[in-house]
């Protein structure tokens, strides 16, 4: 459930947005509708049907009729909410403001770092970086706002950590920043807090929590007395590792808690505070030191490594709308993917807005006898600019996710592949928001070859399994991470487009499932690559990707968005991010190939399979296809598009190993396991500017001669056997090429599923 927030400056998005307030739901339970709309809608829920270029064979579920214009605000903006403020009418003796601060900007908007002040009528005292970049300090007497109670002093300098702090003696008052005086001014009081609650980042305004901070904040300090100048340096030279022992603190917040909503107050006065729109903690603290021994399993091994929190002014993972429709979903409904279809005039022609969502089978009907993992962790990764500008055609997403345009240029637009507005790395993603990019009719680049992901990639399988009558059961993936159980119900896996980003749950529950001689059939390419974690009710998910130790963080080469060396471990559960092999769970290990490349050329870029072991069953039993050496397959007759590969890739662990010149200091090259076959090839011709094919390492070297994936077979000695088509055009081609369908009919046969 959504927690409601103080009062906090809205923001309005034009258009029409929406999300469900679940991804997936059983046939027979209810799912809500949350939508903001400038304009009146009419709305049907609607299971997409076999036609995946067009709407017109979706079936509607429900017409539940016209929505009239109602625009739901935004409120974006992280910061530390505290209310138990200091004593709203007592004079202050005197005050010290301290903290650490690196901002991610210097200019642009007011930014807040501790402040009680409410404008206009309830300013107390504030410490501020003001528009041009310069450190400010406010001191009132707790009522109207006066212009000559602010004093400003120097800049500050952008992207590096500085020891910041505001002094009040009862006479006069001083800023310091790195324990160097930064100016100085008589006030001779009285200074009274008012009756604004204490905020960390934020400020209040006439519409609520304002003046947002894009910071990494560390070890907020308030003093009732003023600090000496050496005193300061003293403070300025512990890097943030000591608290204050000082009887004159009256907050303390040693921003040490890694996780969570709840920021504790060492101070024993009791203000404990809330974090708003997340945050991110586990960052590179003001005492991260680069060239030390670095903690591997143990993040908190190095006191105050990463102690401190990053604030952002468009943090929103929650829109936290009011539901405007409610679905109780037939208990006889069929599973499958589907939307809630909103349509309604834009500029004159009438425009389409889809929420998508999957409705599984009834909790208590029987299992069929294959399983199709939907990848909805990577559809989440990929979910840039949440409120993009709406459409009347549809709309084409950018490489790299980047995001279309965006509906208002202060909503956030930031995802897996783009950083925050000030620049901060993104690590998260909200469930609870809208995610136009999923919508059965979103294409991905290269333009003008057709290629999508997400909805539109893995309902292509979805179709053909029906209309070949095969019985299966959809799950996402973030089903399996909420209850790992569920894959001990299935033999039969199917793991479908793009299928990047995993859980360790679902990938043990998956490695587990094959250990009691499961099976698995993955259509995927650069799959089981990142992992992903999910904070206790499944609302947000965290990945972290982040710069080599000593990568230059303005390299081109650099893909988006690295966060900095040492930003590797997730605030979810305190362990590692990144690659999964990082954390003993390589993708070669369980399902036979890992990720090695990826291309964004142009449409002629994608490649084709040619068979390396024409005589193996799989291409000729129980269906004979007719192959040999060489032959091609995995494209639309006549060779055109689709083909199979291209976008991205795996290979397996003999091919990696020749691709691989030199690694790591101290590394150890695996062997390749025993007992795989590659049956196939998938070689690309058209080298792209954009193209990176990695070796073992994940370090970018040269193809050999165009290889890009392969195609295995694999009975594993731990158990379990393995199909794996090693392409995320594979899931694009079902359907298409009649030589890539007699293949599936094969495996599915070789795995004991039978169509009806």
């Amino acid at each position: 459930m959504s927690r409601p927030i103080p009062p906090h400056r809205a923001l309005t998005v034009p258009g029409v947005h929406g999300y469900a307030s679940a991804k997936t739901v059983h046939a027979g339970e209810r799912i809500d509708f949350h939508v903001s709309s400038d304009r009146p809608c009419r709305i049907a829920v609607c299971r997409l049907g076999p036609d995946a270029d067009s709407r017109d064979s979706d079936t509607v579920v429900a017409d539940l009729g016209v929505l009239p214009a109602r625009v739901q605000p935004i409120h974006p903006g992280s910061y530390v909410h505290v209310e138990r403020g200091l004593p709203a009418a007592l004079p202050l003796p005197g005050l010290t403001l301290e903290c650490w601060v690196m901002p991610w900007r210097c200019s642009g908007e007011r930014q807040a770092l501790i402040t009680q002040y409410d404008a206009p009528a309830g300013c107390g005292f504030g410490l501020f970086i003001e528009t041009d970049g310069t450190l400010s300090l406010y001191l009132g007497d707790g009522g109207a706002k006066q212009e000559a109670a602010l004093h400003a002093g120097t800049r500050l300098a952008a992207r590096r950590w500085q020891h910041v702090a505001a002094t009040w003696d009862g006479r006069s008052a001083a800023l310091w920043i790195d324990g160097a005086c930064a100016g100085r001014w008589p006030v001779a009081g009285p200074v009274r807090p008012g009756p604004a609650p204490l905020r960390l980042g934020a400020a209040g305004g006439p519409f609520g929590a304002d003046a947002f901070a894009d910071v990494d904040l560390a070890l907020p300090v308030i003093y009732e007395r003023a600090l000496s100048a050496a005193e300061l340096a003293v403070r300025a030279g512990s890097r943030a590792r000591q608290l204050p022992a000082d009887p004159s603190v009256r907050a303390c917040w040693p921003l040490r808690e890694g996780r969570g909503d709840r920021v504790a107050d060492a101070s024993g006065h009791q203000r404990e505070g809330r974090i708003v729109n997340h945050g991110t903690w586990m960052i590179r603290g003001p005492a991260f030191d680069e060239d030390a021994p670095e903690a591997r399993h143990d993040p908190f091994a190095a006191p105050g490594q990463r102690q401190g929190l990053r604030l952002a002014g468009d943090d929103l993972y929650d829109c936290r709308w009011a539901a405007t429709h409610r679905l109780a979903v037939p208990a006889d409904a069929r599973p499958g993917l589907h939307v809630a279809r909103l349509r309604f005039d834009w500029e004159g022609r009438e425009a389409v807005y889809d929420i998508t969502f999957l409705v599984k089978r009834p909790a208590d009907a029987k299992p069929a006898p294959l399983l199709v993992l939907c990848a909805m962790s990577s559809w989440l990764a990929y979910a840039a600019t949440p409120f993009a500008r709406n459409q009347v055609e549809d709309p084409v997403w950018p490489r790299r996710s980047t995001g279309l345009p965006n509906s208002h240029p202060h909503a956030p637009a930031f995802c897996s592949y783009t950083y925050h507005r000030a620049g901060q790395p993104s690590y998260f993603t909200g469930l609870r928001m809208p995610w136009p990019h999923a919508s059965p009719a979103a294409l991905y680049d290269p333009a003008g070859s057709g290629f999508s992901q997400w909805t539109r990639l893995e309902r292509r399988l979805h179709a053909w399994l029906e209309r070949e009558g095969y019985a299966f059961d959809l799950l996402a993936d973030l089903d399996v991470h909420a209850d790992p159980g569920l894959l001990a119900h299935y033999r039969t896996v199917v793991v479908n487009g793009h299928s990047e980003y995993w859980s360790t749950p679902v990938v043990d529950a998956f490695d587990a499932m094959l250990r009691r001689g499961g099976q698995a059939l993955v259509l995927s390419g650069n799959t089981m690559y990142l992992r992903v974690s999910f904070d206790e009710d499944m609302g947000v998910m965290e990945q972290r990707k982040n710069e080599e130790r000593g990568a230059d963080p303005d390299s081109a080469e650099l893909r988006p968005p690295a966060g900095p060396f040492g930003e590797e471990f997730h605030s979810q559960d305190w362990a590692r991010g990144g690659q999964l092999r990082a954390v003993g769970r390589s993708a070669a290990g369980i399902i036979g190939l890992e990720s090695a490349g990826w291309g964004f050329a142009d449409a002629d870029d994608f490649g084709v399979y040619h068979v390396a072991e024409p005589a193996h069953p799989l291409f000729n039993h129980p269906h004979r296809l007719g192959l040999e050496h060489g032959t091609t397959f995995g494209h639309a007759p006549g060779g055109g598009l689709p083909r199979a590969i291209g976008h991205e890739w795996d290979l397996s662990t003999a091919t990696l190993l020749r691709m691989t010149r030199e690694g790591p200091p101290g590394a150890v090259l695996p062997e390749p396991p025993p007992g795989l076959t590659v049956i196939a090839q998938g070689i690309r011709r058209v080298p792209g500017a954009l193209d990176t094919y990695l070796d073992w390492h994940s370090r970018a070297t040269d193809p050999l001669g165009g290889l890009s994936a392969e195609m295995i077979y694999w009975e594993r000695p731990q158990g379990g056997r393995v199909f794996h088509a090693g392409a995320v055009g594979a899931a694009w081609v079902v359907g298409s090429d009649p030589v890539f369908d007699g293949l599936l009919r094969n495996v599915l046969h070789h795995f004991g599923c039978q169509p009806r």
